[in-house]
């Protein structure tokens, strides 16, 4: 085997189990005594991991200021919690939440010291200036299994309408101190929640195994990922309560935030962006509703085009995980085909919902399309033409 040269970006330091949570006190000590806390507006601080936390923050002479994230967070208010807490002397972050309040709690610490805007740095809407920190200390808690937004160096902001737009702030500086991964936090994760941030994981897992810029480094990480997604997602959905499959997605939720952060995403994610931003439609259930027909495009489109694509075979090895067959019980072009019809299958038994559900048309589809190739369509396998990008609309409309 060869090992061509890659270079990895920065990662946090991960704590990862079950009961890891309460290690939190510890890890925020090493940075101050005074914590913003950003979670979102009910779930979280409706648990007994919070009345745990508070107290046990108080017993400890913590002092802490809080503030919570509903829906996707926008620029306008990672710029007013700047302009509310830059001044208070904050010493650490904690973001305790799904994807939407940890890519929040990112920004702000991120912009707490410079006190800049986010739109200064916001990708593709604004002047676009570096961004030089220094940032806030930020610890990342994840209570969902799905963006891995605790491991990468992106903050997703968006407005939402037909000019909006959904964009990152982007930096290794912004990379959490520590990444702390509880599986009993998913615990009240309900079925549709796990379905929509489960296949969130898996499409980023797949996308970055498959992307232009994949490596031996993300691969082997994806593979295990892909792996825990196959035995845990369907069992956790059908079995909120089974811990073995909660376990195994906050792994994989954690692995596709790794992997996305080094070698980017695909066609799933370029549309999501559009999509996100123009539509009310859940992150996770594009990527859910879509992950099916984008692959079986991409599969199609090489194919015809470029046959010795190195992504068709990965797509293969992936059929073959995800159906438990050996390369000698099943060859490429089953593989393939097998794949495809393996996530039609998880999508109808998920029961992702089809684009139409959110307001969503063909006349829509040129807007969508034009908005589509930002960062994550330049890493898909192929370039897709304008014709393929629409057909994976078209198949879930």
């Amino acid at each position: 085997m060869t090992n061509p040269a890659f270079s990895i970006s920065r990662l946090p330091r991960i704590e990862f189990g079950s009961g890891c949570f309460k290690k939190i006190p510890a890890l925020l000590g090493d940075f101050g005594k005074h914590v913003l806390i950003v979670t979102g507006d009910r779930s979280f601080r409706e648990t007994p991991h919070w009345t745990w936390l508070s107290e046990n923050l108080k017993q400890q002479n913590f002092t802490w200021d809080s503030l919570t994230v509903s829906g996707e967070p926008s620029p306008q208010l990672v710029d007013d919690a700047v302009a509310r807490f830059k001044n208070v002397n904050i010493d650490v972050v904690l973001g305790i939440g799904g994807g939407s309040v940890l890519d929040a709690a990112k920004a702000i610490a991120g912009l707490l010291i410079p006190g800049s805007s986010v739109m200064d740095h916001l990708e593709g809407v604004g002047p676009e200036l570096p961004y030089n920190g220094p940032s806030t200390p930020f610890i990342a808690v994840p209570t969902t299994a799905g963006t891995g937004s605790e491991a990468t160096k992106n903050a997703v902001l968006s407005i939402q309408g037909s000019t909006g737009f959904k964009k990152s702030f982007r930096d290794e500086l912004l990379v959490p101190q520590y990444a702390v991964v509880d599986p009993d936090l998913l615990s009240s994760c309900p079925p549709e929640l796990i379905a929509a941030n489960g296949m969130d994981a898996f499409t980023q897992l797949l996308e970055s195994y498959v992307s232009s810029k994949a490596n031996h480094f993300t691969d082997a990480l994806a593979l295990s990922g892909l792996n825990a997604v196959r035995d845990g997602l369907l069992p956790w959905f059908h079995n909120p309560e089974d811990s073995n499959g909660r376990e195994r997605m906050a792994y994989a939720a954690m692995l596709s935030g790794i992997t996305l952060a080094q070698v980017g995403l695909g066609s799933v994610h370029g549309l999501a962006s559009p999509l996100g931003a123009f539509f009310p439609i859940p992150h996770g259930v594009v990527c859910g509703t879509l992950v099916a027909t984008a692959t079986e495009i991409n599969i199609i489109a090489m194919t015809q085009r470029e046959p010795a694509n190195p992504a068709l075979f990965k797509y293969a090895e992936i059929g073959r995980l995800l159906s438990g067959k050996t390369e000698n019980e099943m060859n490429n072009a089953s593989a393939l085909i097998d794949l495809v019809k393996l996530l039609d299958d998880w999508t109808e038994q998920l029961c992702l919902p089809r684009l139409s559900n959110y307001g969503i048309n063909e006349s829509d589809f040129p807007h969508i399309v034009k908005n589509s190739r930002g960062s994550s369509m330049k890493t898909n396998p192929i370039v897709l033409e304008d014709t393929e990008i629409s057909a994976i609309l078209s198949r879930r409309i």
